[in-house]
Formats: C-alpha cells, sequence, structure tokens
C-alpha cells in the first residue's frame, strides 16, 4: 500500500494503524486514551486526523483508523489543531487541577478550561483501567457502572471487590494517578476502588512482596515456574548462589 502523511510518500507492508504508521515516521500526534499495550480504543477524540480518498475528506481517529492504499493524510491542519484544543479543554473541565492532564495539553496551549465542571480525579474519558484489568489482568474486577453524568469507574456494586487481584495495573495505566494503591501491615488496598486484598510473604525472608491472589494466579497458569514465592531480591540472591557454585 502506497499512502502520503503530511507530505510524506510511505510504503505498508502490513496492517497498521495510522497513529503507528505516524510514530514510525517520528509523527507527533497527541493521545490519552491510546496505549500501546492496549487494544485501540477512540474514546478521547484527540489523535484526529484527516483522511482524503477518492476525492472525499473525512476526520477520523487515527488510533483506530487502519491504513488503506491510496490515503492521503494530514495530522495538523489549522481545523484540526483547533478541534484539538477544544477537546483538549473538555477533558481538562472534569479534572482542572490534574497537573498530568495540564503537562500533556501544554504542546496544544491548553493550560485551562473555559468550561466548568465539578473537580475530577478520574477522567472516564479513556478508560484505561478498565480496559487494563479485561484485557491483560484477564479479571474484569472494575467496570464503567451507571449512565450518563452518573457514569464512573467502580467495582460491581461500589463494594470491595471479591476478584481483584490487586496488581495494581489500574493504578500504573491511570494517566491522571487517580488510583492510588497501598500497602499497609499484610494488607494492600487499591484506595479508588475501596479495595482490599490480602499479601503474602517472601518463603525466603518473610518480607510482604506481592497479594495472595497474584501468587496463586501466577501459580495456576504457570506451573512450570519456580521461586514465585520469592520476592525480587532473594529471587537474585538465589540466582547469585548457583552461579557462584557453578564457578567452584
Amino acid at each position: 500500500m502506497k499512502v502520503t502523511i503530511d507530505g510524506q510518500e510511505a510504503k505498508v507492508q502490513e496492517e497498521k494503524t495510522i497513529l503507528e504508521l505516524a510514530i514510525e515516521l517520528g509523527i507527533d500526534i497527541p493521545t490519552l486514551c491510546h496505549h500501546d499495550g492496549l487494544e485501540p480504543y477512540g474514546a478521547c477524540r484527540l489523535c484526529i486526523v484527516e483522511i482524503e480518498k477518492n476525492g472525499e475528506k473525512s476526520l477520523d481517529t487515527s488510533c483506530t483508523r487502519y491504513v488503506e492504499d491510496g490515503m492521503v493524510i494530514k495530522t495538523a491542519t489549522k481545523e484540526i489543531v483547533e478541534r484539538r484544543k477544544l477537546i483538549a479543554e473538555l477533558i481538562l473541565a472534569r479534572a482542572p487541577g490534574s497537573k498530568e492532564l495540564k503537562e500533556r495539553f501544554e504542546k496544544l496551549g491548553v493550560t485551562k478550561s473555559r468550561f466548568e465542571s465539578k473537580d475530577n480525579d478520574c477522567l472516564l474519558y479513556c478508560g484505561r483501567c478498565v480496559r487494563v484489568c479485561k484485557e491483560k489482568v484477564g479479571i474484569e474486577a472494575i467496570s464503567f457502572v451507571g449512565r450518563g453524568y452518573d457514569t464512573k469507574v467502580d467495582t460491581p456494586f461500589s463494594i470491595d471487590s471479591d476478584v481483584c487481584i490487586g496488581c495494581g495495573s489500574c493504578a500504573e495505566i491511570c494517566p491522571t494517578g487517580a488510583i492510588k494503591v497501598r500497602d499497609e501491615g499484610s494488607n494492600r488496598y487499591i484506595e479508588y476502588f475501596n479495595t482490599k486484598v490480602e499479601l503474602i510473604e517472601c518463603k525466603e525472608c518473610g518480607k510482604f512482596f506481592s497479594t495472595k491472589k497474584i501468587i496463586e494466579k501466577l501459580k495456576k497458569e504457570f506451573p512450570h515456574l519456580s521461586d514465585i514465592d520469592l520476592c525480587e531480591t532473594c529471587k537474585k540472591n538465589k540466582k547469585m548462589k548457583k552461579f557462584w557454585r557453578a564457578k567452584r
């Protein structure tokens, strides 16, 4: 396939999204809901581009639209830039106090929003936490609940989730840091979802290092793996001991 993107001609040998092609060519397209480890989502709309094919022009999200032969793509027209600014303002209106969002949108020239809204920690638009829990962890401990303005990300019935394994992937992938994970004593707390998960001790040093549910999941899915019950420090020490024994 042959396409033109911002005046550059490119040959594409395999199926890929416009965003993937742009990244390969060093073309910067702003994103928020997109993450390399997750399936294309296209919810935040920040990555919109102009696409011309067969004489017809349209706007579409570059993270979900796949490259087609003969496409002429423009990523930063005046219209696109203005629309992105408006989208950024609408997103920022939901979390006007978010330092992370302001830093992300600074390149777009947006540091505050004209639209008034209640300050929230969760953006809702990106759905990253829900998606990573389903796509990568395979648990689906959280989901979108409610309708319209009352929609939010939460556990079923807004109570302590009995299926959450406490991996913290939701917190790691959150673009605003709304989800916090805290270890205290023998428990791990996923504070945003009011969830508590039991921690497990390293069999070697006795230090709490992971959750009991994570270890159980790993043992079930990877029964051939050894040293699952050891923390990273003890695993390294064990490997070093084996190495020096072999050197003797």
